[in-house]
């Protein structure tokens, strides 16, 4: 299977590298081979199809070129030759004598450098695909002339894009989407993690500049007052990992055997305990986790409870706490038993849903051949129906560990003006104990302005759970295994 799993990878890979190379090769081949308007199109983009009579497209691809050079003149090159410095006028107020009045120079601005210049950057790179695209075509074109063979005209070819062309009509917007809102905040979010943006370093009012790999130095542990950040990072990441790992695995289990429960044939009324357990899921999450977090607060309904039977004196007696109340969301310890604790009852009605339904297409010859077999309750369960849920649901499962990764809410709601640090060496890097490396992340941002060791932080938690969801969905690669449950 190990193998397999590799080979499909490298597959994979192989495959496209190939295509890459097979697109420069064809291009290679137009510029080569091409007649004089295939050569003149890589100057005019139009060129190729006015050859051809194809003047409506001809006109298209002269009017797109023609917006991408006053695209570059008017729009790019004012910042991209900034970009290797991120500017460096300063603001200042200077006296216009025209005006009698203290004005603003007209000043850079750092942040708006670097995202336009991204910009710029994604708008040439589309650019060039589609020049080099465009002589390919061009020269594809030439030879169905050459061969006799009918060449379309305009409409022809948009009548294309509705039938044998439709896939690339159908992902056009998306990949604009994609382009828009995702990549380019990546990229933005790469490189803002080579700069010194941070507080000290605000536009417009202020500059920031390339630092190289710094913050990553900071982040690992580098010498000095950056000690600091490796050893939050360290520690944040271990309970980062440590969370997802027992927010996911008991979810998942809970699930299972409250599913297993509320099918079984000896449970009555299994239909109003499966809608108690819905309840919670009707439920906004972020209401039920701020109710939770006051009922266990400090001087909380809980504490008040536990207070009144004696039990946080008996707590207190025994040595499990020095204060007054149960700090259940407010010391370490408590409060990452709690917050795990809190996210199964959060956690589990979803996963008892997914549960019972796969359980409900469960194969019924295979349990029954297992029970004429003889096979006890438990052998079925370990053999049969543990493996199935496993199949079924094990991309679920993988997302899941993602997703408390980066689960934002459970962890901020809980713990937001609850829990506070004593640990001074955390506390100086805006860090808690109880601190995902999201809610870090956003800590940093939202509260202290540090771009900079946000973006590092960004791209380690992008590197982890893509290596992650690579690696686990390279090795549930079942093959031939589907076969095993029809």
């Amino acid at each position: 299977m190990a193998e397999q799993n590799k080979r499909t990878a490298v597959q994979a890979a192989g495959g496209f590298f190939k295509a890459v190379g097979n697109f420069f090769t064809e291009f290679g081949t137009a510029v080569v081979k091409g007649d004089l308007f295939v050569k003149l199109s890589l100057l005019w983009l139009g060129a190729g199809y006015a050859r051809r009579k194809q003047y409506v497209k001809a006109a298209l691809m002269t009017i797109l070129e023609v917006a991408i050079i006053l695209f570059t003149v008017n729009f790019a090159m004012e910042y991209v030759p900034k970009f290797a410095t991120l500017g460096t006028v300063k603001p200042e107020k200077i006296f216009n004598m025209k005006t009698m009045k203290n004005e603003f120079n007209d000043y850079d601005n750092s942040f708006q450098i670097l995202l336009f210049s991204l910009f710029s950057f994604v708008v040439w790179f589309a650019s060039a695909i589609i020049w080099m695209k465009n002589t390919v075509n061009v020269y594809k074109l030439q030879k169905t002339a050459e061969a006799g063979n009918h060449v379309n005209n305009f409409l022809e070819d948009l009548h294309s894009y509705k039938e044998e062309k439709f896939h690339i009509t159908l992902l056009t917007l998306p990949v604009l989407g994609v382009t828009i809102f995702t990549v380019i905040p990546i990229l933005l979010l790469i490189f803002v993690a080579f700069t010194n943006y941070d507080q000290n370093h605000m536009p417009p009012n202020s500059l920031f500049t390339w630092v190289g790999f710094d913050n990553f130095i900071s982040l690992f542990g580098g010498g000095g007052l950056t000690t600091t950040f490796g050893y939050s990072f360290v520690r944040v990441l271990g309970w980062t990992l440590v969370w997802s790992f027992f927010a996911t695995i008991t979810t998942y289990i809970g699930g299972i055997l409250l599913s297993l429960l509320l099918n079984s044939k000896k449970t009555r009324f299994p239909k109003m305990w499966r809608t108690l357990f819905i309840v919670t899921i009707a439920v906004p999450q972020f209401v039920s986790l701020l109710l939770v977090r006051n009922f266990f607060a400090n001087g909380g309904i809980v504490n008040t409870f536990c207070s009144n039977i004696g039990l946080t004196d008996f707590l207190r007696d025994i040595g499990l706490i020095s204060t007054s109340y149960v700090p259940f969301l407010s010391a370490p310890g408590w409060a990452h038993v709690m917050i795990i604790l809190i996210n199964i009852w959060i956690g589990v009605p979803y996963q008892m849903l997914i549960s019972t339904g796969v359980l409900m297409n469960l194969p019924s010859d295979q349990l029954e051949s297992a029970r004429v077999d003889g096979a006890t309750s438990f052998q079925i369960f370990r053999k049969i129906t543990m493996p199935y849920l496993l199949f079924v649901t094990g991309p679920a499962l993988i997302t899941d560990f993602v997703k408390n990764i980066n689960n934002f809410n459970v962890i901020y709601l809980l713990t937001e003006n609850v829990y506070t640090t004593t640990n001074q060496a955390m506390a100086n890097s805006q860090a808690t104990e109880v601190d995902l490396l999201v809610t870090w992340l956003f800590r940093l941002t939202q509260d202290y302005y540090n771009y900079k060791m946000a973006s590092a932080i960004g791209i380690m938690v992008f590197i982890i759970c893509s290596v992650f969801t690579l690696v686990a969905f390279n090795r549930m690669i079942k093959g031939d295994r589907e076969g095993t449950y029809q």
